[in-house]
C-alpha cells in the first residue's frame, strides 16, 4: 500500500494551528539563547541570602559584640575578604563554563611564597607572584581552549602541579615582612565589594553575558565554541589565578604564618560559595550582590561557630555549602533561563501531485495511442477504413460448390 513505502517522510501533519512554545535553541545557535534571562530568580535568592546574613549578625552579636566592632571587626574583615576574592575567582572561571579547581593550591602557594619573600617588600613580593599566577593561568587557559578539554579536568592537573610545589616544605613558614592588611580593612572590604558588585552588573548584561558564557556547550560538549569563547576563557583563567594568589597572600600576612597543605578544602570552599551566590555550575548565569553576601555570611558564621567552641572543618563547610549551592544551580537553569517564545505553527506542506497527496496510488499513464486512431485514408480511395472486409462482401469458394 502506499503508507507502507518506506522512503515516505515520517514528519507528522499538524493538525491546528494553536501557537507552538518555542524554549530551546538549535544546537547551532551561536549564542544558546532565544532571549534575555529571567533575573527574577536572583533577586528572590539574593533576598533570603539577605536575611540570612542578617540572621547570623544578630546572632554573632547576641554571642560576642567584640567582633562587630574595633579589632575584631577588622580581622572579620579580612577573613571576609580572603573567602571572597577566592569564592570571586571560582565564580569568574564558573561564568565562563570552565572551572577553575586549582585555585586553593595557588592560594596556599602564593601565602608560602609571600610569607619567604615579604621582607623584600609588599610590591616586590606580590608583583612577582602576580607575574607567575597571570602566566600559569594563562598556559592552563591555553590548554583547555586549544585541546578543547573540560577546565575541571585541566585545573585538576594543574593544581596537582602547584601541590607539587607546595610539598617542598614541611613546615609553617613564619612571614618575614611586617605588613598588617587590617590596618587597611575598611579600604579592602570597599574594593572588593567593587569588584564584586560591579563586575557582576557589568557581566548582566545580555551581550557580554552571552560573550561571557560562550564556551558553555549547546550539543556535544568537545565541539568548539569559537575563537571569541577561546579567547574569553583564557582570559577567565587568568584573572581567576590572579585572584586566588591576591586571596593566599592576604590570609598569609593575617595569620603571621602559613601552614603547606593541598588547598584543595579551600577551592571546595570557593566553588561552594560561587554557586551558593547564584551563579550556575553550568555556566553563563550569575547574579549581582551574592558573592558578597555569601562571603559575609561565611564568614560571620566560622566567626560563630569559633565563639561557641565548635571545631569546624573547611571540609565540612565546604561540602554542605556546595551541596546547597547545587540545588540554587537547579533553581537558576530552570527559573532564570529565557522565558519562552510562542510562534504560530507552520502551514501543512502542500499535496504531492504525483502521488494525489500520498494517501492514494498513482493513477496509470496511457500506453500507446488509446483509443486507437482511424487509419490514414488515400484521398483518392473511396473505401470506407471500417467498412466490412473484403473477404467479407467477395464471392466465396465454398459458395459456388453449394450451387
Amino acid at each position: 500500500m502506499a503508507y507502507d513505502d518506506p522512503g515516505r517522510s515520517q514528519l507528522p501533519e499538524p493538525t491546528s494551528a494553536a501557537p507552538v512554545a518555542v524554549t530551546e535553541p538549535g544546537p547551532d545557535d551561536p549564542q544558546c539563547e532565544t532571549g534575555p534571562d529571567r533575573f527574577g530568580v536572583h533577586i528572590v535568592w539574593e533576598t533570603l541570602l539577605l536575611f540570612g546574613f542578617g540572621a547570623l549578625v544578630y546572632l554573632v552579636w547576641r554571642e560576642d559584640p567584640a567582633i562587630l566592632r574595633g579589632s575584631g571587626l577588622r580581622v572579620l574583615i579580612v577573613e571576609v575578604v580572603a573567602l571572597g576574592l577566592l569564592a570571586l575567582a571560582a565564580g569568574l572561571s564558573l561564568r565562563t563554563a570552565a572551572v577553575n579547581l586549582a585555585i586553593g593550591p595557588v592560594a596556599v602557594a602564593a601565602g608560602l611564597h609571600f610569607a619567604e619573600q615579604s621582607d623584600r617588600g609588599l610590591v616586590e613580593a606580590v608583583g612577582l607572584a602576580c607575574g607567575v599566577a597571570a602566566l600559569g593561568g594563562l598556559l592552563l587557559g591555553l590548554l583547555v581552549v586549544v585541546l578543547h578539554v573540560p577546565g575541571w579536568a585541566a585545573s585538576l592537573a594543574g593544581a596537582a602541579g602547584v601541590i607539587v610545589y607546595i610539598e617542598q616544605r614541611s613546615a609553617p613558614v613564619l612571614v618575614q615582612g611586617d605588613f598588617d592588611p587590617r590596618g587597611v580593612a575598611g579600604q579592602l572590604f570597599v574594593g572588593f565589594a567593587a569588584i564584586a558588585v560591579f563586575g557582576a552588573l557589568f557581566g548582566a548584561l545580555g551581550p557580554v553575558r552571552r560573550l561571557v558564557g560562550r564556551f558553555r556547550p549547546v550539543a556535544d560538549p568537545a565541539r568548539r565554541r569559537g575563537t571569541a569563547a577561546a579567547a574569553v576563557t583564557t582570559l577567565g583563567y587568568v584573572f581567576s589565578t590572579v585572584l586566588a594568589m591576591l586571596a593566599g597572600a592576604l590570609v598569609a600576612s593575617a595569620e603571621g604564618a602559613v601552614t603547606p597543605a593541598t588547598g584543595l578544602d579551600w577551592t571546595v570552599l570557593a566553588v561552594g560559595a560561587a554557586v551558593l551566590a547564584g551563579t550556575s555550575a553550568f555556566g553563563l548565569r550569575g547574579g549581582v550582590f551574592g558573592t558578597l553576601l555569601t562571603a559575609g555570611a561565611i564568614g560571620l558564621f566560622l566567626a560563630y561557630a569559633q565563639t561557641r567552641g565548635w571545631t569546624v572543618s573547611r571540609w565540612a563547610v565546604g561540602g554542605v555549602v556546595l551541596a546547597v549551592g547545587l540545588v540554587v544551580t537547579r533553581l537558576v537553569e530552570a527559573y532564570g533561563r529565557p522565558a519562552p517564545l510562542f510562534t504560530a505553527a507552520p502551514p501543512p506542506p502542500p499535496p504531492d501531485a504525483t502521488n494525489g497527496g500520498g494517501w492514494t496510488l498513482p493513477r496509470p499513464e496511457p500506453v500507446g495511442d488509446w483509443p486507437p486512431m482511424p487509419p490514414a485514408q488515400s484521398p483518392t480511395s473511396t473505401t470506407d477504413p471500417w467498412g466490412p472486409r473484403r473477404w467479407e462482401t467477395g464471392p466465396r469458394p465454398w459458395d459456388a460448390e453449394d450451387r
